[in-house]
């Protein structure tokens, strides 16, 4: 175990692991809201199927808000993380739609090969709200969680 200024690695590992649910709470919270300010950046991604476009940002919007906000505090995490996981696999399609159309790339700005890099980010995604579900996991849920959140929040806040 390594110590510096008095704290093991255990203590940096705590740490670190709590900064990156309050920032995970945060960007959640702060992309919910944006679904309410302008749900325009959100239809052009909704696949076809779905016909109430503007009911279906609302309420993933309104779900991400409180899933972000729950997910702040110890008593509802594991709640929170679970129901981050599956709104993460609701709106995958709108990540493949996204892909799919042309429309939807010219809406965000986006390329096709850009849209495919995208969709991959879920799975770290999906990862990180499982390893803040629990204070304890597997040493490798851990260590693979902790080294892919820098690069896919560095990813999200670059789009």
């Amino acid at each position: 175990m390594i110590k510096l200024n008095g704290i093991d690695s255990t203590g940096y590992y705590n740490l670190y692991k709590t900064a990156t649910i309050y920032i995970m709470s945060l960007l959640y919270i702060i992309v919910g809201i944006k679904h309410f300010t302008d749900p325009n950046f959100f239809i052009y991604i909704i696949p076809d199927y779905i016909n109430w476009k503007y009911e279906a940002v609302y309420i993933s919007g309104f779900v991400e808000v409180i899933l972000g906000l729950l997910l702040i505090f110890k008593k509802s995490r594991k709640l929170a993380s679970y129901g981050l996981i599956l709104l993460l696999i609701a709106v995958f399609p709108a990540n493949v739609y996204l892909y799919e159309s042309e429309i939807a790339q010219q809406s965000l700005n986006i390329s096709k090969n850009q849209a495919l890099i995208r969709m991959p980010f879920q799975i770290p995604l999906i990862l990180i709200a499982f390893w803040h579900s629990k204070e304890k996991h597997s040493k490798k849920i851990s260590i693979s969680s902790a080294i892919l959140f820098i690069p896919t929040i560095i990813y999200f806040t670059t789009l």
